[in-house]
């Protein structure tokens, strides 16, 4: 672990160029987030999602894009198309991303009930971010999420949004003592 957690005047350090030395080097079939840009990209994934609550299905898609910014899990975002009718409902709130724009908070309704800010979405991206519109992103803690049949889990942290699978290696933001990267 370096010793030197000066942030610099922005708060960030790490850019995806180069994988600091406290990185694990990923294994065969396996990303490391300390390869990711920032700003983040966006691409395609053709992989099977899944999103479920006590066995009702939310969101069923192989057209899916993934957000990818550097030490941050992957975020799937699915196409609005791909989840049931009428899971979806709008919340009041919104956040700001940099990169990405104003994102809106959704809950899940389920046969179990609602579960309150579980999902968001960019109803209006920034340009460079144009491919998320009609897309919506769910907070792997609080569903069911599968990649390929793998589970995901969440990103540490109650904000960020990332989907952990074994195929993804870190450290990853969010954990404690993260905040000076």
């Amino acid at each position: 672990m370096p010793t030197n957690k000066t942030p610099t005047p922005f708060g960030w350090r790490y850019y995806g160029q180069e994988r600091p030395a406290f990185a694990i080097p990923p294994g065969p079939g396996q990303e490391s987030v300390w390869d990711y840009p920032r700003p983040p990209r966006i691409e395609a994934d053709t992989r099977e999602i899944i999103v479920s609550v006590q066995g009702t299905e939310i969101a069923r898609t192989t057209r899916a894009i993934r957000v990818l910014e550097t030490a941050s899990p992957p975020t799937f975002y699915l196409p609005l198309i791909d989840t049931a009718r009428g899971a979806l409902i709008p919340e009041s709130g919104s956040s700001t991303c940099e990169w990405k724009g104003n994102a809106r908070y959704l809950s899940v309704r389920t046969t179990c009930g609602v579960m309150a800010h579980a999902a968001w979405m960019y109803p209006d991206p920034y340009p460079a971010f144009r491919e998320l519109r009609e897309h919506v992103s769910f907070y792997p803690g609080q569903l069911h999420c599968t990649v390929d049949s793998e589970q995901v889990h969440s990103q540490p942290g109650s904000f960020y949004g990332g989907w952990l699978t074994p195929d993804i290696v870190g450290p990853v933001k969010g954990t404690p003592d993260t905040g000076w990267w």
